[in-house]
């Protein structure tokens, strides 16, 4: 089988996962139909049913993706610092510096923080997203980090290594010139064009040192054996967050919508009057008929008949629908992980913020997990950085370190407690449990922030020296005179 051929292949099963896509795309954009609607109704009420969309699948991907923050990489040195028995290091390398502010830079250059929390996003929505690591223009110039769209973008793993075998890169330009890129497990790559019937082959580029596919996916939720059934996606690339509350979805929105047409039809009294004849709905002013069977609020109704009767039947009472729909959220609620506070099922009095942090423990750990499967994916793509910068030897597996945000709500205070106590304490060596630089990372302070603090403690004990040398020159001053 040829590239074209596999890319051909790849191409054909990223348009038939375009259904599923376009169907979590719809929820996501709270565009989805009404389900659980009879065919007859629908056709008797016309325009007039508008469905109602509680947007909860935006809500929940927006849960789980503000608890998704990239704070930076750590980059492993090639030597390891040991501690010897009597407790003094025996080598003095702590880490690559070098690497560090390199994979850094590329990182805000390529303003990864904003790519990070885009990817993320349509990765918890759609199933997956893609991270691309390409060269600039120049060789000056910085390597380039792009995100790709599941619509554009899918890939295949090894059935044996589970690393990605091949992926596909597909896009159109707007005088209808159609690419597309095969990118092999080894790093090359092949990209062909297409105006008009044949597909010619424009550009390959070859293997990188580590052998790794410059196509990184982003998954949410995949398994290890995807079911291939008709109609049914490849669950091996993903999952959206909330695909399994869909179901649950379709009824809160039937109940929102069934909620509507009953206070369009049934919350306002209706009237009625017996005794009544066309006669008397007559405006005596111009003399035009009356709408005899008016529903508009407000209207009033008067005769001379001593026969006519007026009255009204009660209102429809709405508050089925209340329970129903709080009985439904209650269970979305269960299925993605979230506590009550997040949906407003408690009464007025905010819960403790011992409570908040105990019903937030399955929320976190989710999230826990979601970061844990995401940094090996993350380490891929610095990685490929840190070889297109020619720095492969720093580029092995396991040399790269993904940091994160917390993913829990601590206190400011409760923090920084914890850390002070850690670093206040010492072992028999007198050393701190925690050194002072990783404190100030633990307490969220950027790279940035830790260089001006180091350069500040810096002058500080240079000023002490200073201050002191000074005293000392004092003193042996007066003790001449």
């Amino acid at each position: 089988m040829t590239d074209l051929d596999d890319a051909l292949r790849l191409n054909r099963k990223l348009t038939r996962e375009r259904k599923t896509l376009e169907r979590n795309d719809n929820y996501f954009e709270g565009e989805q139909p009404l389900k659980f609607v009879a065919p007859v109704l629908e056709r008797e009420l016309g325009y007039r049913v508008s469905p109602i969309v509680l947007n909860l699948a935006l809500f929940a991907v927006d849960v789980y993706d503000h608890r998704l923050d990239i704070e930076g990489f750590r980059v492993q040195s090639t030597e390891r610092t040991t501690i010897g028995a009597d407790g003094a290091f025996t080598r003095g390398v702590i880490g690559n510096t070098s690497a560090d502010v390199d994979v850094r830079d590329v990182w805000q250059e390529n303003e990864g923080p904003m790519l990070s929390e885009q990817v993320h996003r349509e990765g918890l929505a759609l199933g997956r997203g893609y991270a691309m690591v390409g060269s600039g223009e120049t060789k000056d110039d910085a390597p380039v980090l792009t995100i790709e769209s599941p619509f554009d973008a899918i890939h295949e793993d090894d059935p044996r290594t589970k690393r990605v075998a091949r992926g596909l890169k597909r896009w159109t330009e707007p005088d209808n010139t159609r690419w597309m890129t095969l990118l092999r497990g080894d790093g090359s790559s092949v990209t062909w064009r297409r105006k008009g019937s044949e597909w010619q082959e424009e550009e390959q580029t070859p293997e990188n040192e580590q052998r790794l596919c410059a196509l990184v996916p982003l998954a949410n939720d995949y398994r290890m054996l995807g079911r291939a059934r008709p109609g049914k996606f490849d669950q091996r690339l993903g999952r959206s967050v909330f695909h399994a509350i869909i179901s649950p979805l379709d009824a809160l929105n039937k109940f929102a919508s069934d909620m509507v047409i009953s206070g369009e039809f049934h919350a306002l009294p209706r009237r009625w009057g017996t005794g009544l004849g066309t006669d008397d709905f007559v405006d005596e002013a111009s003399g035009k008929a009356l709408d005899t069977f008016s529903m508009i609020a407000g209207r009033m109704w008067g005769t001379e008949s001593e026969k006519a009767k007026f009255g009204q039947f009660p209102e429809a009472d709405l508050s089925n629908f209340h329970n129903t729909i709080k009985l439904l959220m209650q269970l979305v609620a269960m299925e993605l992980g979230l506590p009550a506070h997040y949906l407003l099922f408690q009464g007025d009095n905010p819960p403790s913020a011992d409570a908040i942090r105990s019903s937030e423990a399955q929320l976190v750990k989710r999230a826990e997990r979601k970061q844990s499967a995401l940094s090996t994916r993350w380490e891929q793509v610095q990685r490929l950085v840190l070889m297109e910068l020619g720095r492969g030897a720093d580029a092995r597996p396991k040399m790269i370190e993904t940091t994160w945000r917390d993913p829990s709500t601590p206190t400011i205070a409760q923090k920084a407690d914890a850390i002070v106590k850690l670093v206040q304490a010492k072992d028999s060596s007198g050393r701190s449990i925690l050194p002072i630089e990783q404190a100030r990372e633990d307490l969220g302070y950027t790279d940035i922030e830790q260089e001006r603090m180091r350069d500040w403690d810096l002058n500080a004990v240079q000023d002490a020296q200073i201050a002191a040398a000074g005293r000392e020159l004092d003193d042996a001053a007066a003790g001449i005179r």
